[in-house]
C-alpha cells in the first residue's frame, strides 16, 4: 500500500483532537473547584434551554458523602432554583434544615445550554463568589473548547471519508 500523506496527516490530527476526555475533564474541573473553594464538594449542573429543568452533570464528594449533599441536591429544590436563577445562587448552611451551605455560579457558555459550577459544604461569602466566578469563566471556556474539538473530529472524519484523502 503506497504512503498517503493526507491520510497520515488526517489520522494524526484526529488523534491529537481526541486526546481530551470530556467526562474526565468535567471530573477534574469538579475536583479543582472543590479545592479552589476549600471544600470537599463541587460539581456541575446543566439547565435546559427553556430554563425549566436542571440536571446534575457531575458531583465530587468525599467517600460516604458525610454531609449528604447528593440527596440534598435532588430533594431540596436547589435544582429548581438553579433552573430559574439568572445569576449566582448562595445558600447559607443550616444544619437544622439540612442545608450544607451552597454556592453556584453560572458558566459563561455561548454554544450550549445554561450551566452552573457549584461548591458546597461550608459558609460562602463575597470573596468565594468572586473566586468561583473566575473559575466558572475558565471552566466554561474549557468545556466549550472540548465540545469544539469533538465537533472538529466529526468534521475531519467526514473529510477523511472522501476517496483520495
Amino acid at each position: 500500500m503506497p504512503y498517503n500523506r493526507v491520510d497520515f496527516a488526517m489520522r494524526e490530527l484526529i488523534a491529537s483532537f481526541t486526546c481530551l476526555d470530556p467526562a474526565g475533564l468535567i471530573d477534574r474541573l469538579s475536583r479543582t473547584a472543590a479545592a479552589v473553594a476549600g471544600t470537599a464538594y463541587a460539581g456541575f449542573v446543566r439547565v435546559d434551554v427553556l430554563r425549566e429543568v436542571a440536571h446534575t452533570v457531575n458531583v465530587h464528594a468525599p467517600p460516604g458523602d458525610p454531609l449528604r449533599v447528593r440527596p440534598w441536591l435532588e430533594e431540596s429544590g436547589v435544582l429548581k432554583a438553579l433552573s430559574a436563577a439568572p445569576g449566582p445562587l448562595l445558600i447559607a448552611p443550616d444544619l437544622v434544615l439540612g442545608e450544607p451551605g451552597f454556592l453556584a455560579m453560572p458558566l459563561p457558555l455561548a454554544t450550549c445550554d445554561h450551566g452552573f459550577v457549584w461548591v458546597a459544604g461550608r459558609r460562602f461569602g463575597e470573596p468565594d463568589e468572586h473566586l468561583l466566578s473566575r473559575f466558572a469563566t475558565a471552566a466554561g471556556r474549557a468545556l466549550e473548547a472540548a465540545t469544539g474539538l469533538e465537533a472538529a473530529v466529526r468534521l475531519l472524519r467526514g473529510v477523511q471519508a472522501f476517496p483520495g484523502t
